[in-house]
């Protein structure tokens, strides 16, 4: 006999309805960290200098908020970021700013609540900030791709030296490209710049809704108009989708501002750019070390 509906039995057979309050549990496949898979953590902060408030610090607090600032920006290495630099900001969009990148969140988010919690901290009035993480762009070819490139855009036979040396030469940059990409050393260049940006979604400018061939093609005709700056500009692309308002940051290391202004006016006439790219604020700032900074922003 057909066991009735309504019956206990039935109720207890039932499955249980889904929690929607309760959390999935963890997977014994994937291990939770604040650690990336690859790259590392970037952050960059901007301040401006409250002059009202530093002015009412008494000359013992002010000299030891100045120790503590050079002792917090010069703290590499570990227990502190891979990666630290801090720059003067012509202007008023800050005073100074920050740039690091690390593997360990912690580390690198400690050195903004050291700033804050400083003797000066209280002076110090946050004006921009963007939290990222490096990447290698999904539009970097890898060998195999690199390969097709050369036989259908080029038209090389895969059996001609010219086509084996070109692969040859191309996987031999790739490593080391990729690792800049992921784990970059900041040059000891004059200069800094960086801005977020984003691609568009709109009508016929929809950047998502191109194939993946035509992305990738625009990318690489974006990617040959920078290197015409290899020595003059040095750059890392962090991604910032799901982190902050932006898809991507920009850093541009230049040995010289010019060069700066330069690569991205020339870049922009690409059409992935063009057409495509949607850009936040530009911070430009000249890099010093830290006692340096802070003799120059006058703290």
């Amino acid at each position: 006999m057909a066991q009735d509906s309504t019956s206990p039995a039935a109720e207890s057979a039932r499955p249980a309805p889904p929690d929607h309050g309760a959390r999935p549990g963890a997977s014994e496949e994937i291990v939770a960290s604040l650690v990336p898979e690859t790259g590392w953590h970037f952050l960059h902060l901007y301040y401006r200098v409250d002059r009202e408030k530093l002015a009412k610090l008494s000359d013992e607090t002010r000299q030891r908020g100045r120790l503590e600032l050079e002792s917090i920006l010069g703290s590499r290495g570990p227990g502190g970021p891979e990666q630290m630099q801090c720059f003067a900001v012509p202007g008023h969009k800050a005073d100074f700013g920050i740039v690091m990148a690390g593997k360990d969140l912690k580390a690198v988010h400690q050195i903004q609540y050291a700033l804050q919690a400083s003797a000066i901290g209280s002076a110090l009035v946050p004006t921009y900030s963007f939290y990222s993480i490096s990447e290698v762009s999904e539009y970097v070819p890898d060998a195999e791709q690199y390969a097709r490139m050369l036989q259908e855009r080029e038209g090389l036979d895969p059996e001609v030296g010219t086509f084996k040396a070109r692969l040859a030469s191309y996987l031999k940059r790739l490593e080391p490209m990729n690792q800049h990409r992921l784990y970059p050393v900041f040059p000891d260049w004059p200069c800094f710049c960086f801005y977020p940006m984003s691609k568009m979604r709109s009508g016929d400018q929809n950047w998502y809704m191109l194939p993946f061939e035509t992305r990738s093609e625009l990318m690489a005709q974006h990617g040959k108009s920078g290197m015409k700056f290899s020595g003059k500009v040095s750059q890392v692309i962090t991604a910032s989708t799901g982190l902050d308002d932006w898809e991507w940051g920009v850093s541009l290391w230049g040995m010289n501002p010019l060069y700066l202004k330069d690569i991205v006016y020339t870049m922009r006439y690409d059409e992935s750019s063009a057409k495509y790219a949607l850009f936040g604020d530009f911070y430009f700032g000249y890099i010093l070390p830290p006692s340096e900074l802070i003799a120059t922003v006058r703290i």
